[in-house]
């Protein structure tokens, strides 16, 4: 494992972003708050951040390094705050390990109290510290301590046990982005109902141990709404356009009272919706789907709750508390006000102001309604979950966790405090992408984080592991650090931030031990040295994708399936990379050169990619892995070769395989294409075969194609068998 990364008020370690040997006072200032003044995008090579960048980054922690004069006061300031602190804002200890090494280098004779959240007082000094320590349950306590002279401090105290533990043996599960799941009950586009019917049948039928979907989380409404799940306007609630409307209790009964100009028109609406996109290959409309879904749940809300009923509404209710307030509070001022709470009137921008509150009271009706449509929300989540686990399945359901939110989103508006204001977190330049990237999500602020107590990210992590056998971190580096981009200014004008990435971790594993959860990080791409590691050590498994898996510091060819990782999810692809069947006939590089994407000559990057295509099947068979297939463009050959690849994947040690739904059918196209936006149909497409044709969810069912491959999982060909 690297060394401990920093708390946000600790210079950081030697695994932090390089600095130079003989530190400006920038660069020194920078480095107290986890800031890098330079990178390295390589071992070998060491880039320096731009200083506008690095001054933004302070500038959004509230420390002001526009002027050398500036930059000397804050430093001052900065030193003289670090020598006079007891303790960091927030210490973790690891279950079974050393007390925090801040405790015990605390002065002789201090005093120390600890208050668990389960309400016992622990007393202690430093000379019992140890054993104090080793009592505490898991959980985040608050800490404090007095010094002989007088000198007190408060922090927050993480136990978190040492590490999650293993998958449950060997499983093999599904992967499949929920709106492209249609079936013959859908709305024209994949719902929870679709979900449950999919985890009943691949845990019964299949013999899967889970279904892994994309982000659920609530979009910013628009006009049209952004389709991609990775920004969403909240990712601790679930967007209510995923509801089965039909499996609402009230509905029938809105049904029976309706006049017919709403919901006696729906089967025939929904129908069409359903038509244009199965039958007709339009696109997922996702607009028109929320449009005929909220007409139906205003009727649906009018029906009067029975007294069960009523009471778990008011339970959701309590228990989520504030948080939901804020987030329904938002979605109603976001009818009135559009969905960008920046273009909100002044007294508006803040969600604890009096104006706020006030608007708040006039619009309770439609508070209430957004309330509603997140408790029927999660119910439905939580009756997906279940028919998983009823089905046999050991994990069930695997959500996905975005990187971050829509800087106008609810999230954002709600958590001001936690926000970096004029920020966006992307990517540095590197091998694939010249001009770096920028996502358009604004990061979490680090001090204010562990100030807390990490409360925001620990309140996220428990709504999403609540009906969740695992959970998928998106980019989940970005525990240890984010690049950070100054708005307004290209990628390549960002520059590191570093976070407590011990404090993260530790809570992260906390929240999914009490949920009984796994976590799988994705770590594709480029990863800081020692991350891995890091994650491993605390039972996080990776994401191992077979065309990246390459001897990367030896010849550079496909490596062999005994020296991949065994704490893993092992795929053959992702809904950001070509479907199977179009990596392996090259469709993926027309469809680019269609687009204008290619950076090269059209020849050579056919060359290239069927190189690569050439080279693995070559292994395929090497390996006695693809029953003599010839490797040609034929369908069946084309069967044979997608069968093969997911029969290597069984020759590696993966705890865990995933099947891309789609290459079950061998769809060609991929969910989502990066570096496009009005040029492709990211986030629309429903799953298709071959020939571009809709699958819908009965289809898959009864597709022989499907049953074959499910049936190579099934019976691992004598290699670790699932």
């Amino acid at each position: 494992m690297p060394p401990r990364p920093a708390d946000p008020g600790e210079p950081p370690p030697s695994g932090a972003p390089t600095e130079p040997s003989d530190p400006t006072p920038l660069a020194r200032l920078a480095a107290s708050y986890g800031v890098a003044t330079s990178y390295r995008p390589s071992p070998d090579r060491t880039v320096a951040a731009a200083e506008g960048a690095v001054v933004a980054a302070l500038a959004a922690l509230d420390v002001d390094a526009s002027t050398p004069q500036a930059v000397d006061a804050a430093l001052a300031a900065r030193e003289r705050q670090l020598a006079a602190r007891l303790l960091p804002p927030t210490l973790v200890h690891w279950g079974g390990g050393e007390p925090p090494a801040a405790l015990t280098a605390l002065p002789d004779g201090t005093r120390l109290r600890v208050r668990t959240e389960q309400g016992e007082t622990h007393d202690t000094d430093r000379d019992g510290l140890r054993t104090a320590v080793q009592d505490l349950p898991a959980g985040v306590h608050a800490l404090g301590a007095t010094t002989p002279d007088g000198r007190t401090a408060d922090a927050h105290l993480v136990v978190a046990p040492p590490r999650l533990p293993a998958p449950p043996g060997r499983t093999y599960g599904l992967l499949v982005q929920l709106y492209s799941l249609l079936s013959r009950r859908s709305w024209g586009m994949g719902d929870l109902g679709d979900l449950a019917e999919l985890t009943a049948w691949a845990g019964r039928a299949l013999g899967a141990g889970f279904v892994q979907v994309n982000p659920l989380h609530a979009a910013v409404p628009g006009a049209p709404t952004d389709p991609s799940p990775y920004r969403p306007s909240s990712r601790r609630y679930p967007d209510p356009v995923h509801l089965r409307v039909e499996d609402i209790p009230e509905y029938p009964y809105a049904l029976a009272d309706d006049d017919g100009d709403v919901l006696g028109t729906l089967p025939e609406r929904a129908a069409r919706l359903r038509e244009t996109v199965l039958d007709k290959g339009e696109l997922i409309d996702r607009d028109a789907v929320w449009e005929l879904k909220r007409q139906a749940l205003e009727r649906v809300r009018a029906v009067p709750l029975g007294p069960g009923r009523l009471a778990a509404y008011w339970d959701f209710l309590a228990e989520e508390g504030e948080a939901l307030e804020d987030h329904a509070t938002w979605c109603a001022l976001a009818e009135v006000y559009g969905s960008d709470w920046h273009r909100w009137p002044v007294g508006l921008r803040d969600p604890r102001s009096a104006e706020t509150a006030r608007a708040r009271a006039e619009l309770m009706d439609r508070v209430d309604f957004h309330t509603r449509l997140a408790w029927l929300t999660d119910a439905q989540l939580g009756a997906a979950q279940r028919s998983a686990r009823d089905a046999g399945m050991p994990i069930g359901l695997v959500h996905d966790l975005a990187v971050g939110v829509h800087p106008g989103g609810a999230d954002a508006w709600a958590q001001q405090r936690y926000v970096a204001a004029g920020m966006s977190i992307g990517a540095p330049p590197d091998a694939f992408n010249s001009r770096g990237q920028d996502w358009g999500l604004p990061p979490w602020r680090p001090d204010r984080l562990a100030e807390s107590g990490y409360a925001p990210y620990r309140r996220l992590l428990r709504a999403l592991l609540r009906h969740a056998g695992a959970l998928r971190i998106d980019h989940v580096m970005g525990l240890f650090r984010l690049w950070w981009v100054p708005q307004g200014r290209p990628p390549t004008e960002g520059t590191y931030v570093r976070y407590d990435a011990d404090a993260m971790l530790a809570i992260l594993v906390l929240e999914a031990a009490r949920a009984g959860a796994l976590v799988i990080g994705e770590d594709l791409g480029t990863v800081e040295p020692g991350v891995r590691e890091a994650l491993d050590e605390r039972g996080v498994l990776g994401t191992s994708v077979l065309w990246f898996e390459r001897d990367w510091e030896g010849d550079g060819h496909p490596l062999p399936p005994e020296r991949w990782r065994a704490n893993c999810l092992a795929t053959a692809t992702t809904h950001d990379l070509p479907p199977t069947a179009s990596r392996l006939t090259g469709d993926h590089v027309d469809l680019r050169h269609r687009l204008g994407l290619l950076t090269r000559p059209l020849a050579e990057e056919r060359a290239e990619a069927a190189a690569d295509a050439s080279e693995w099947l070559a292994v395929l068979r090497r390996l006695g892995l693809l029953n003599g297939a010839s490797g040609g463009l034929s369908a069946a050959s084309e069967e044979a070769e997608i069968q093969a690849v997911h029969r290597f994947l069984l020759r590696t040690p993966a705890r865990m395989i995933g099947l891309w739904l789609p290459d079950a059918v061998g769809d060609r196209r991929p969910q989502n294409l990066p570096g496009t936006w009005d040029q492709y149909p990211n986030w629309r497409l429903p799953i298709a075969d071959a020939g571009g044709r809709p699958v819908t969810l009965e289809d898959l069912a009864a597709s022989p194609r499907l049953r074959a491959l499910v049936e190579v999982l099934r019976r691992g060909e004598g290699q670790g068998a699932l």
